[in-house]
């Protein structure tokens, strides 16, 4: 008789931090005021603007640029904002639930 194979935890990994497409409104200066997901919710007005990073690798396969944006929405909540600099596209980055 075989004992039922043991688990490697694999089929409960998932992903974390996965980016989802949303739409960002920019000030002047070209930091977010607000953002929504473009299914006709209201956009979340950004109440502060956090720290700002760039990302530029892998040059050699598919390029990566990215300036990232950390804001702090009205009502609460952190989110990492991300453009992809090649496409203009502006993506969030969200833990997935538990």
């Amino acid at each position: 008789m075989n004992p039922e194979p043991r688990s490697t935890g694999t089929d409960r990994l998932r992903a974390l931090n996965v980016p989802h497409r949303v739409q960002v409104e920019l000030d002047q200066h070209g930091l977010p005021i607000a953002l929504w997901d473009g299914d006709g919710e209201a956009p979340r007005a950004v109440e502060v603007v956090g720290e700002v990073w760039y990302l530029d690798d892998e040059w050699w396969r598919a390029p990566i640029a990215r300036r990232y944006i950390e804001v702090v929405l009205a009502g609460g909540g952190r989110v990492v904002l991300f453009e992809d600099r090649t496409t203009g596209a502006w993506f969030a980055q969200l833990p997935t639930p538990c």
